[in-house]
């Protein structure tokens, strides 16, 4: 089945089967970066940004166990 046979298919299946589809797709990504395949140039371009839009920002956030009290606290009220 070539790409363009499979792409075709996509939109006849079920939410269920997309779903599944996705997941592989997903796994087999995570296994080309785990084997050393690099983001793409396209890829690489949004990290510099969004790093570049981070380090812009003074601010940083708070620390998640912060965050995980606080919300404990505002249970508990």
């Amino acid at each position: 089945m070539s790409k363009s046979e499979i792409l075709a298919e996509l939109p006849r299946l079920g939410a269920e089967e997309r779903r599944q589809i996705y997941q592989r797709l997903c796994e087999l990504q995570e296994q080309d970066l785990l084997n050393g395949a690099g983001p793409s140039e396209e890829e690489k371009k949004l990290l510099d940004a969004a790093l570049a839009e981070y380090e812009k920002d003074g601010d940083r956030g708070r620390p998640w166990r912060q965050v995980l009290a606080d919300l404990r606290v505002r249970r508990a009220s």
